[in-house]
């Protein structure tokens, strides 16, 4: 079919070709490469091609769009693999936050942790009442027990009338 085709419509076929799967194999590779290689490999990459595009000269008189075009589909071919959930993101490295002379042991943890919870419990207890000072005279304060007193002896008293 193609040794057919008149050379301005093959040309035309080519471009849209290249317009097309250009950017799909450039997604699908680096989606592989992080894969592999985790989210560092991406930032290189990125840095890399955009040095190589930004170092590419021409004789053409559109080829500054032309370069401006390739940069703008690098960077949203980029952020779309960075922003997809298959990319390997790279674990956070826990030595650094371990405390030295921290335990590895399991069991010496489990028991700091309870030791810890232990220190902040009992969380469900009732606050303290508390009084202030106030001039004038101090103010006798009635605690949960004895109001519940005083209403069941009001209530008798009621109930005798």
């Amino acid at each position: 079919m193609l040794n057919s085709t008149d050379p301005q419509k093959l040309e035309q076929i080519k471009l849209a070709s290249s317009a097309f799967f250009g950017p799909l194999l450039l997604r699908e590779a680096l989606r592989r490469l992080c894969q592999s290689q985790g989210v560092d490999a991406i930032d290189r990459f990125e840095k890399s091609m955009a040095d190589l595009i930004e170092g590419t000269n021409d004789e053409r008189a559109e080829f500054e769009s032309m370069r401006e075009f390739a940069i703008e589909q690098l960077y949203s071919v980029v952020k779309e693999v960075r922003s997809s959930p298959d990319t390997k993101q790279l674990c956070e490295d826990i030595k650094g936050r371990r405390t030295e002379g921290r335990s590895e042991e399991a069991q010496t943890l489990e028991e700091q942790l309870q030791s810890g919870l232990e220190d902040t419990f009992p969380a469900s207890d009732p606050p303290a009442v508390v009084s202030t000072s106030i001039p004038g005279g101090a103010k006798h304060l009635v605690g949960t027990d004895e109001v519940l007193r005083q209403k069941r002896e009001a209530e008798r008293e009621k109930d005798r009338k």
